[in-house]
């Protein structure tokens, strides 16, 4: 009798046993063909467009390029700036995103740091003043100017210890000036020296980036600094610094740049226009919001709701159109940094512009109207 049991049971484990592989071998094949499917995205789609319509075909082509995301590198701006707002706000990642495009926002201490990244394609539109894309193309960088800013004099100034006996720029002779080389602050140094009847070579220049630069002026170790926002009001409120001069009252005669390379703008013209609609936009907004782009921007530039509202006044967030007039400020510049033999060959800046149809195209109308 209980041998007559223990067949029943193996009889009765062996049955189960098959039933359950004939269902987990049922299970995989239909999850292999689900897999298969999902997983071979661009051969269905394919298969489905061949053999429907021709404007099928033309939506799955889409689709699949859309799929693979091209990104644009955009440089991140930490002032109180229109191109901060447009990162924070995230209209351009919508429009790019139908474009089959995403972005990116890398970091770069100044100017002439993100022009060296152009140039090595770890960047694609780069912010910067007027000197660093002068640099660049002594270099040989094949550099596009895209657009140009408004030049916010009051945005940059010459920093003095708060206990320093400089009171104007001539005390300077001698003294150690620090700033970024090749930057809006190295050329405002220039200018501002050569209004007191000075050289460049009147003082000490010493080459520091900015967070470089900042240890060492908040340490003593040189008697002044060139430099922009937002480190001046930082400095300002820490009372380790107090302004000597800013940019403003003729001393900055040149604009700030959107720039990149030619081969990227050849390739990418709708992602320009874009970017410069949607960077035009932000514009009027950053103007007409001071207070709530100061709420935006206080986690970017460290400084609080209230000081970044008063700072406000120091920027005149406008794009403005690329005129001759521009093009020869800035062929002054390179001539300029050229006498002091501080770029290696003469730099036509003009190999730099785009033509007026070019600017047309990808300049937003209510810039272009400003003419």
């Amino acid at each position: 009798m209980q041998a007559l049991k223990d067949k029943f049971e193996s009889w009765k484990r062996g049955r189960i046993t098959r039933r359950t592989a004939l269902f987990a071998l049922g299970y995989s094949l239909v999850l292999s063909s689900t897999l298969f499917s999902w997983g071979t995205p661009q051969n269905n789609t394919q298969q489905q467009a061949t053999s429907s319509t021709p404007d099928a075909a033309n939506a799955a082509t889409k689709l699949i390029s859309t799929s693979a995301n091209k990104v644009v590198r955009i440089v991140r701006s930490k002032q109180l700036t229109a191109l901060a707002v447009l990162e924070k706000q995230g209209n351009l990642e919508k429009r790019l995103q139908s474009l089959g495009y995403k972005v990116e926002w890398p970091e770069f201490a100044a100017g002439p740091q993100q022009l060296e990244a152009l140039n090595a394609n770890g960047l694609d539109i780069a912010l910067t003043a007027e000197s660093p894309p002068v640099f660049a193309q002594a270099a040989g960088t094949p550099l596009v100017y895209l657009a140009a800013n408004s030049a916010d004099g009051k945005s940059i100034s010459l920093l003095v210890p708060t206990n320093s006996k400089v009171k104007s720029v001539k005390d300077l002779k001698g003294k150690k000036v620090a700033f970024q080389k090749a930057s809006i602050g190295h050329y405002l140094l220039l200018r501002a020296l050569e209004k007191e009847g000075l050289k460049l070579t009147d003082v000490q220049s010493v080459y520091l980036p900015p967070a470089d630069a900042s240890a060492a002026f908040s340490q003593g170790k040189v008697d002044a600094w060139f430099i922009w926002e937002p480190f001046v009001t930082r400095n300002e409120q820490n009372k380790i610094g107090r302004v000597l001069i800013d940019g403003s009252n003729g001393l900055r005669d040149t604009n700030n740049f959107f720039s990149t390379t030619r081969k990227f703008y050849q390739e990418n013209p709708e992602v320009i226009k874009v970017f410069l609609d949607e960077l035009q936009k932000a514009q009027v907004w950053s103007k007409e919001h001071p207070k709530e782009i100061a709420q935006l921007l206080a986690p970017v530039t460290q400084l609080d709701v209230p000081t970044l509202e008063k700072m406000h006044k120091k920027y005149d967030f406008s794009l403005v159109p690329i005129t001759n007039k521009i093009i020869t400020k800035q062929q002054e510049v390179a001539d300029k940094w050229y006498s002091l033999k501080l770029i290696p060959k003469k730099v036509n800046v003009r190999d730099g512009f785009l033509s007026p149809e070019e600017y047309a195209k990808i300049t937003p109308k209510e810039v272009l109207a400003k003419q």
